[in-house]
């Protein structure tokens, strides 16, 4: 028995590194291909690094801060980026109009003729990567990439606890409010908010120390949440070895990466962090992908514990 669990440990590293030497030979023949090693990157007379941050302004404006966190740069590079860009006349960047503590980057005329240039190069570029192929090797070659961006941008979302009723929270809870009310036949109603600074009694179950709240990123945008509090023995609890996940939401663009199952066992952990020994969820018909995933990650059907009015499915999952 010793002998096979060796046999399989060592083949699966080696499997883990072949699918490592793929990848990495894919970066060195796709770098190459689309002139990531060219001192002038598609012929701009730019890099790579500040051609794709003049892309990024273009796209979507934002403040300093926004740049950072959408292309995971440290504060010293991306100042060296802005100062070249500035000083070849293509961006402005001044005090934000909201927050004069904040430097917001903008293009100038010059960055915008500058930004259609290098998108014009840019699809020039890929459409002659993909012109010696048929159209049967060009819809298998997009389903690939489409399918391998998603996988990438799973594997490297970042996991943080946040304060319940910080900003980052408050948007992916409005995004997971927003999908509950779309998808369900009557609509959502998620209750009567607080009043303006006053604290809302649901983020404060899921704040420590008897809470938590996970949002997973991804470019500094909010791709998934889930909450996880301790029930009480009022509320099916049994002196606060129970717990519960709350507001659990994947963005339907990220679905079918396991970004759903990768959550859902970082919320386990986060119970178990709690000191709980069993976690419970409920959940609504509709949502028939994730009942399936509930039951896939072990989950067993109980009996309701809870008056939510939204809630037709209920499930407990022992905690190892």
């Amino acid at each position: 028995m010793a002998g096979s669990t060796g046999g399989a440990t060592a083949g699966t590293g080696g499997q883990v590194e072949r699918q490592v030497d793929v990848v990495r030979r894919f970066n060195r023949s796709y770098t190459q291909r689309v002139g990531a090693l060219e001192d002038s990157f598609l012929g701009t007379g730019m890099p790579l690094g500040t051609a794709r941050l003049l892309f990024e302004i273009g796209t979507e404006p934002g403040t300093t801060r926004d740049l950072r966190a959408r292309l995971g740069l440290d504060s010293g590079y991306l100042s060296r980026l802005l100062r070249r860009l500035e000083s070849d006349g293509l961006v402005a960047v001044v005090p934000d109009a909201d927050d004069r503590r904040r430097r917001r980057v903008d293009l100038t005329a010059a960055g915008r003729r500058a930004w259609d240039d290098l998108e014009r190069r840019s699809v020039d570029r890929a459409r002659d990567l993909v012109a010696p192929l048929t159209a049967r090797q060009r819809a298998r070659l997009a389903a690939a990439l489409a399918e391998a961006d998603l996988l990438v941008r799973a594997a490297t979302v970042t996991l943080e606890r946040v304060d319940p009723a910080s900003d980052l929270a408050r948007r992916a809870v409005a995004a997971y409010v927003a999908e509950l009310d779309e998808r369900f036949p009557g609509g959502f109603d998620p209750g009567p908010r607080p009043a303006a600074g006053e604290p809302d009694a649901e983020d404060a179950r899921l704040a420590p120390p008897s809470g938590a709240f996970v949002v997973a990123t991804s470019d500094g945008e909010p791709v998934a949440c889930g909450g996880v509090r301790t029930l009480s023995d009022g509320d099916g609890g049994a002196a606060g070895g129970v717990g519960e996940i709350k507001r659990m939401w994947v963005h339907p663009g990220w679905r079918g990466a396991g970004l759903g199952s990768r959550l859902l066992r970082h919320l386990e952990g986060v119970s178990r962090d709690l000191g709980h020994r069993e976690v419970r969820l409920d959940t609504n018909g509709t949502l028939t992908e994730a009942v399936a995933m509930y039951e896939r990650a072990g989950y067993r059907r109980i009996a309701r514990y809870n008056d939510n009015p939204y809630a037709e499915h209920f499930f407990a999952k022992r905690l190892g």
